[in-house]
């Protein structure tokens, strides 16, 4: 039995004192992978370094984050995506987006980097990984027009209702992907998941942030995909190993886990 954490910032400053340390007890967790979604051009070498030091276990993305979109920077951070996803192995394109929390004032530039990136993991046969913050129905309307059978991808951090998840699989080659949220008590995550089947579902940590009940105000790492399994077996009445197996191969089929060793 094992999990795949799939959305993972281990190589940022958070970890800086322990990071080893935070892969080891991953692993020893039985966590056997960690998907590392980029932010930006800032972030590149050490997400790299990372993968470096645990080949076997951690595969990187490249994209920029809808956080990172900037009118001045823009053209010269697509650049740095094409160029990187050109030259070296990425099982993903990401993280890419919309976010209308902190950035409602781009909309209209984090529409043009996100459909770049679109049309990038479709030359390159890569799945998408898709930041949603407020911008749920934003994203999915891109996301729907673009859509062939060359896309596919996960709705990171999705926290909607069985509505929201319906239109997520309709597109078909999407997942959810189900990380702390699953466990905050007035979420309504769980409700969501009770009524969808876990053929489209996949765990992520989104470490350092949402940690998990009972971690929640913690640094999140990981490890800590065990405790949201735990909560989405309680609430499908199955085990662990049945969940262990069922998002594994999900996440092996998405990303191509296998070809990537």
């Amino acid at each position: 039995m094992y999990f795949i954490d799939t959305h993972s910032h281990l190589y940022l400053k958070q970890f800086n004192k322990d990071r080893e340390q935070v892969v080891h007890n991953a692993i020893n967790a039985g966590i056997k992978n960690i998907l590392l979604p980029n932010i930006d051009r800032s972030t590149t070498a050490d997400m790299k370094s990372l993968c470096a030091l645990f080949p076997e276990n951690c595969f990187p993305m490249m994209g920029l984050h809808p956080c990172s979109v900037k009118k001045e920077t823009l053209e010269m951070e697509l650049k740095h995506v094409d160029s990187e996803l050109n030259k070296d192995k990425y099982i993903a394109v990401g993280e890419i987006g919309i976010d209308l929390h902190w950035k409602k004032s781009t909309l209209d530039i984090q529409k043009k980097a996100f459909a770049y990136q679109i049309e990038l993991a479709k030359k390159l046969d890569l799945p998408i990984v898709i930041h949603v913050r407020n911008s749920f129905n934003e994203a999915i309307e891109i996301v729907k027009n673009m859509n062939d059978s060359k896309l596919s991808g996960v709705f990171h951090c999705f926290s909607g209702n069985v509505e929201d998840a319906q239109r997520i699989i309709n597109l078909d080659r999407f997942y959810l992907g189900i990380g702390g949220v699953v466990t905050f008590k007035n979420s309504g995550l769980a409700d969501t998941i009770k009524n969808i089947d876990l053929q489209h579902i996949i765990l992520e940590t989104d470490s350092p942030y949402l940690s998990p009940s009972p971690f929640r105000g913690d640094r999140n790492e990981s490890k800590y995909i065990i405790e949201i399994a735990k909560k989405i077996c309680d609430v499908k009445n199955i085990t662990l190993e049945e969940l262990a197996d069922i998002t594994s191969k999900n996440a092996n089929s998405l990303f191509k886990l296998d070809s990537s060793k």
